[in-house]
C-alpha cells in the first residue's frame, strides 16, 4: 500500500460526494413536501454512508466524523425508531448545507465554519438523544424482513478481490473498524500469497477470517463492509446458530448493502453504496466499460478538433466544386462520403456536452422552499422537460439568470396566501419552470400564477429615471422597460431583492450566449418568462451574405425573410437615417457596407437585397449585396483571438481559408430604435 497514491482518487471522491449531497437533498424535499416510503430514506442514508466511508479512506476524519453522527440519526429513523419530524428535517437539510461546506474546505484546502458546524452536530446529537427511544410510526419495509438469528457473535469471512486496492480502500482499517464492535479473532489466509519474486505490490493476495464476540446486529457488521461490497466476497455466519445468513442480491436486506460473489471494480466513493437514485451517473468510471468519467478539457480539445476538420472539409468541397463529375467521379463520391461522415462525428462528439436541464432545474425545490418560509408564503414548484439537453457550457451560464427570475417570481409575483384567497385563487401559489427544444434552439419558461406586472407602475417609474417611454407603447415594450439597469419598482429594499441589480444581469448574461428573453404578463393572472438559447456554443447555423468582397454570416436563428425592395419601399426620415416598408410595418434598415466601412460604391436599396432579422421581439432590415447560401460553421472567439468588435459575437474560417465575421444581430438591433409606424413617417 505504501507505493500507490491515493490522492489520484480524491477528484472523484469529492465529484461523487457533491452528487450524494445533490440526492440527499432531493429525497428530503420530497420528505418535507408530503409521507416518505422507506425508500426515499434509504436513499439519504445510502449517500450519507457512502461520503462517510469514503471519508474515512482518505482520511478526512472532520467529514467522516460529522457524517457519523448524521447517519446515525438516519438509521433510526431507516429502522423506524426516531419518526422524522419537519424540525428534524430542517436540521437534515442544514446538515448537508454544513456538509457540503466541509467538503469544499477539504477540496480547496480551506477553512469551514467549525463553529457553526460544531453546533449543528450538537443539535443532530441531541435529537439523537431524545429521540431513539420514542414510539414512532410504522416501521420502513425492511424493518418488517425476518430478524437474524440471535447470536452473541458472527463468524466473518472476507475474501478482497486482487484489485481491491485500486479502489483505494485498506482492508486493515476495514479490520480495525471491526473491533469496535466487540472482541475479534483475527484468522489470516495467505494461501494466495506468491512468491516474493512474482508478487505485485498493488495486488491483495490476504484474506481473512474473524470471529466477533459481541451482541451486536448482523447489519452493523455488514455495514463496516459497506463501501468495498463490489471488491470482495463476504460471508456472515452467526456463531452459535451456525446458519449463514449470507448477504446475496435477493435476500430481504438492509438496502444499502448489496454484497455478490465476483462483482465489478468501483472508484472509492461509488463502492461505498450503489448508486442513489436522481444521481445521474453517466460521468462515472465503470470497470464494466459503460462509461467512463472525462475531464471537460479532455472534450473541448476534441470538438476544438472536430471544429478544424469541418473548416477542412468545407475546404475540400470547395476546392472540388469545378472538378468534372466524370473524371473525378470516385474522388467526388469519396469526398460525399467525408462530408456525411465528418457530419456524424461533428454530431457525436458535441453530443458528449450536452447534459439534462435538471443540472440547474434541481437547485431550485431547495431555494424556493428557503425563500418561501423566509417570506411568508406558500409556493408549489412544477418542472417539465427535465431531461431536455443542452450544451454544458450553456447550463452552466443559465444558473445564475433563472435564479434572480425564480426568486423575482416568489418576491413580486406571487401574493401572500390571504391576499391569494381574499381573491380566489389557491392560497399556494405555483412556480414552473420548463425547458423544450424549438427548432435549433432551447426554450426555456419561468411562469408564476401571482399578481403579473404593473403596467402603469413601470411606466411611472421610467418616467421618473429618465428612460424614453410613452402611453402608446404596446406591452411588449413596456415590459422590456424592467431590464433596464438599475430599474425596479420594489417599494422597500430588502435582502431579497429590490434594488435594481438582476434583471440587467439577466438579460446581459442571455445576450452573451447568443439568446434572447421574452416577456408576457397579464395584470392578476400571472408572468411568463421566456429564454430563447442556442444548443451549443460552438456550432451555428448560418446565413452567409456577401458585402463587396466580403463574406459575413447571419445566424439562422435570426434571419426571418430577404427580398428585393422596391424604390416606394424605401424613405429617408431625417436625421434618422432609411427606413423600408415590409407588409405596412416600417423597419430600420442597415447597409452593412457602412456599419462596417467597408470599401466600394454603396448600391441603391431597390438594387441590393435586404434581409429581414429579429432579436429581441423587434425587427431591423439589414442591405446585402448577394445571398452566398445556408451552412454551419464553426464558431471562434473574437475577443480571446483579437478584441472586441461592435456589432460582432465571432467569426469563422470558411472553405477557402478566408476569415468571416458572425454578425451579432442582438446587438445592431439594441442600437436602433422600435420600428415605425406610417403615421411616424409621414410625419
Amino acid at each position: 500500500m505504501s507505493g500507490i497514491d491515493i490522492t489520484r482518487f480524491h477528484q472523484t471522491f469529492f465529484e461523487e460526494s457533491f452528487e450524494g449531497l445533490d440526492a440527499m437533498e432531493a429525497a428530503l424535499l420530497r420528505m418535507s413536501s408530503g409521507p416518505s416510503d422507506a425508500e426515499t430514506i434509504n436513499t439519504i442514508f445510502r449517500a450519507a454512508h457512502s461520503i462517510k466511508g469514503g471519508a474515512a479512506t482518505f482520511g478526512f476524519s472532520e467529514v467522516a466524523g460529522f457524517t457519523h453522527v448524521l447517519e446515525t440519526l438516519l438509521d433510526l429513523m431507516r429502522s423506524g425508531r426516531h419518526e422524522a419530524t419537519p424540525a428534524d428535517i430542517d436540521c437534515l437539510l442544514r446538515s448537508g448545507d454544513a456538509l457540503r461546506s466541509l467538503l469544499t474546505a477539504a477540496r480547496d484546502g480551506g477553512q469551514p465554519d467549525r463553529d457553526g458546524i460544531a453546533a449543528l452536530k450538537a443539535e443532530l446529537e441531541s435529537r439523537l438523544k431524545g429521540g431513539g427511544e420514542t414510539p414512532s410510526a410504522p416501521a420502513p419495509a425492511q424493518a418488517s424482513a425476518p430478524a437474524a438469528p440471535a447470536a452473541r457473535g458472527w463468524r466473518v469471512r472476507f475474501i478482497p478481490k486482487p484489485e481491491l486496492f485500486a479502489s483505494g480502500n485498506d482492508p486493515v482499517r476495514i479490520l480495525r473498524e471491526l473491533t469496535q464492535l466487540g472482541r475479534c479473532e483475527v484468522h489470516c489466509d495467505s494461501e494466495r500469497l506468491p512468491g516474493l519474486r512474482i508478487a505485485h505490490p498493488e495486488v491483495c493476495y490476504l484474506a481473512w477470517t474473524i470471529e466477533l464476540h459481541g451482541d451486536c446486529p448482523r447489519e452493523a457488521v455488514a455495514e463496516v463492509f459497506a463501501w468495498v461490497e463490489d471488491d470482495c466476497e463476504l460471508h456472515i455466519d452467526a456463531l452459535e446458530a451456525a446458519v449463514e445468513v449470507a448477504v446475496t442480491a435477493t435476500e430481504t436486506r438492509a438496502p444499502e448493502l448489496k454484497l455478490i460473489e465476483g462483482g465489478k471494480p468501483a472508484t472509492p466513493a461509488a463502492a461505498a453504496t450503489a448508486p442513489a437514485p436522481g444521481v445521474d451517473r453517466r460521468a462515472e468510471t465503470r470497470g464494466d466499460g459503460s462509461s467512463i468519467r472525462v475531464a471537460t478539457e479532455k472534450i473541448d480539445a476534441l470538438i476544438n478538433l472536430v471544429g478544424e476538420l469541418v473548416i477542412t472539409q468545407a475546404m475540400l468541397q470547395q476546392q472540388s466544386a469545378g472538378l468534372d463529375p466524370v473524371q473525378f467521379e470516385r474522388l467526388l463520391a469519396g469526398l460525399s462520403a467525408l462530408n456525411r461522415n465528418t457530419r456524424s462525428i461533428q454530431e457525436a462528439v458535441m453530443a458528449t456536452r450536452m447534459l439534462p436541464v435538471d443540472f440547474v432545474f434541481s437547485r431550485f425545490p431547495r431555494m424556493v422552499r428557503d425563500l418561501a418560509a423566509k417570506l411568508g408564503k406558500q409556493v408549489r414548484l412544477a418542472t417539465s422537460g427535465e431531461q431536455t439537453e443542452i450544451d454544458k457550457g450553456v447550463i452552466e451560464r443559465i444558473a445564475d439568470p433563472l435564479t434572480h427570475l425564480v426568486r423575482n417570481a416568489i418576491d413580486h409575483g406571487l401574493e401572500l396566501p390571504e391576499v391569494r384567497a381574499a381573491s380566489g385563487k389557491d392560497p399556494i401559489g405555483t412556480l414552473r419552470l420548463a425547458a423544450s427544444h424549438q427548432g435549433g434552439h432551447i426554450v426555456v419558461e419561468v411562469s408564476d400564477d401571482g399578481r403579473g406586472l404593473d403596467r402603469r407602475r413601470i411606466l411611472a417609474k421610467a418616467a421618473e429615471r429618465g428612460l424614453p417611454c410613452s402611453e402608446s407603447m404596446a406591452d411588449g415594450e413596456v415590459w422590456q422597460l424592467i431590464f433596464a439597469p438599475g430599474f425596479s419598482t420594489a417599494a422597500e429594499v430588502t435582502d431579497v431583492s429590490g434594488r435594481g441589480v438582476g434583471m440587467d444581469v439577466v438579460k446581459k448574461n442571455i445576450e452573451a450566449l447568443n439568446g434572447a428573453v421574452e416577456i408576457q404578463s397579464e395584470a392578476g393572472r400571472g408572468m411568463r418568462v421566456a429564454i430563447r438559447l442556442p444548443l451549443t456554443l460552438a456550432i451555428l447555423d448560418g446565413m452567409s451574405v456577401a458585402v463587396g468582397e466580403e463574406v459575413f454570416i447571419l445566424p439562422l436563428g435570426s434571419v426571418v425573410e430577404s427580398l428585393q425592395p422596391q424604390p416606394e419601399q424605401v424613405k429617408r426620415m431625417a436625421q434618422q437615417g432609411s427606413v423600408v416598408r415590409v407588409r405596412n410595418e416600417y423597419l430600420p434598415l442597415v447597409d452593412l457596407r457602412e456599419w462596417f466601412a467597408l470599401p466600394g460604391t454603396r448600391r441603391a436599396t431597390h438594387e441590393a437585397i435586404v434581409v429581414i432579422v429579429e432579436a429581441e421581439g423587434r425587427k431591423l432590415a439589414m442591405q446585402i449585396d448577394e445571398l452566398v447560401g445556408q451552412q454551419q460553421v464553426v464558431i471562434k472567439s473574437l475577443e480571446t483571438n483579437y478584441r472586441r468588435v461592435r456589432g460582432v459575437s465571432g467569426a469563422t474560417i470558411l472553405g477557402d481559408g478566408r476569415v468571416s465575421l458572425i454578425v451579432d444581430v442582438g446587438a445592431i438591433v439594441r442600437l436602433f430604435s422600435s420600428p415605425q409606424t406610417p403615421a411616424a413617417i409621414a410625419a
